[in-house]
């Protein structure tokens, strides 16, 4: 079966937007690591998929954050046949603080290598740059610009409209991803 898979940091917002989209109750909690293996949803004909969260996580060993990732690449390995669509969440208010900290350590942020991973194995990426509601009116063109080019895409980031949609989960403001979603959903469908 045919799926979109919501990829992302621990505590961004995943499982939140999942419940404004489907209108189905999900456990999201207020600490990291909630979500700790896939959760699969049916929506219009297709799955939606919740993946676990990646990243530090406060109680978690390395270890078991290490294993997190690994699953989530195996995952996605396993079933990118089946992936019409990949939404990875951020968090918009720290997103760019946290790319700029693995940059400064001579790393590659781990979202910018599941961002390049996911158009590697040719999966369709809408970044949700989720918690909106958090950010001035003044400040939003910056902070997107921000992560259009952390992400490799030539700011401004309003000509990335297909790749990158401003939300607030919490708030249930869902901008133009569900029409995205609807758009991948046609597509697969026909």
């Amino acid at each position: 079966m045919k799926e979109i898979l919501f990829v992302g940091r621990s505590n961004v917002g995943k499982s939140t937007l999942i419940r404004k989209i489907t209108g189905r109750k999900l456990h999201a909690g207020k600490r990291p690591g909630v979500t700790r293996k896939p959760l699969k949803i049916p929506y219009q004909g297709l799955q939606i998929t919740d993946m676990p969260g990646f990243g530090f996580m406060s109680g978690a060993t390395e270890d078991s954050q290490d294993a997190i990732k690994n699953n989530i690449v195996h995952y996605i390995e396993d079933n990118a046949e089946n992936i019409a669509l990949a939404v990875m969440v951020v968090n918009v208010s720290s997103f760019s603080e946290i790319v700029d900290r693995w940059k400064a350590r001579n790393e590659i942020p781990v979202e910018v290598e599941l961002f390049e991973f996911l158009h590697e194995m040719d999966i369709d990426v809408v970044v949700a740059a989720n918690k909106m509601d958090k950010v001035k009116e003044a400040d939003r063109d910056r902070i997107l610009d921000g992560i259009a080019e952390r992400l490799g895409m030539i700011p401004p980031w309003r000509q990335w409209i297909d790749n990158i949609v401003p939300v607030s989960a919490k708030k249930g403001e869902l901008g133009w991803l569900k029409e995205k979603m609807r758009e991948r959903i046609e597509r697969v469908k026909d």
